[in-house]
């Protein structure tokens, strides 16, 4: 039996697209830290493309404390006012404050000795969903998961955590395995599980 060789046809030709469905994309995260810049960077994607929140992830890292939470929580109206002028990150007000809100409710989870991974991990009973998508049209945008997972964060204090952003996350996390059955990272990601 011969691998498949194709990719999603999602990332295009964009190198940095690729090497991200390649190397990033469904690959199961657990570390906490990880898992919580990748939900605020989810959650700057909210009208906007993927790619073009992946091509600031650096600038995010800079602006953001490398998305050190305790860090964040300090941050002041002024540290506001110096985001919304950096042109390495959106520039939107509500964005740049979700993830001072997000950083402060990641903590009070820890105060309630819960570890974020753990938290996120449990709306998947702590294990990959196996998907066997033939084609981009049969993956949903949400699932019950998606929807129990924002409900929960929402309750936590979190925003911009809707359960398409929450779906979009659980498949960059690798909470499930969303390749295409045609796709070389299918096979990868489910042997990663």
């Amino acid at each position: 039996m011969t691998m498949p060789t194709e990719r999603c046809p999602w990332c295009g030709t964009d190198p940095l697209y690729v090497a991200y469905h390649d190397t990033v994309w469904g690959r199961p995260e657990y570390d906490s830290l990880a898992l919580f810049e990748k939900l605020c960077l989810d959650g700057q994607q909210a009208g906007l493309s993927w790619i073009t929140i992946l091509r600031k992830q650096g600038g995010y890292r800079a602006a953001y404390a490398n998305f050190d939470p305790q860090a964040i929580a300090r941050f002041t109206d002024a540290d506001v006012h110096r985001l919304l002028s950096d042109p390495g990150i959106v520039r939107n007000r509500l964005k740049v404050q979700s993830i001072i809100r997000n950083a402060r409710s990641y903590l009070a989870l820890q105060e309630q000795g819960l570890e974020f991974s753990d938290f996120l991990w449990q709306f998947v009973d702590g294990a990959p969903r196996q998907n066997h998508w033939q084609s981009l049209e049969q993956v949903p945008v949400t699932t019950p998961e998606s929807k129990a997972m924002s409900r929960a964060l929402k309750q936590a204090g979190f925003n911009f955590v809707g359960p398409t952003i929450v779906y979009a996350f659980m498949q960059a996390t690798g909470m499930v395995n969303d390749h295409l059955v045609t796709c070389h990272a299918h096979a990868e990601c489910q042997q990663l599980a």
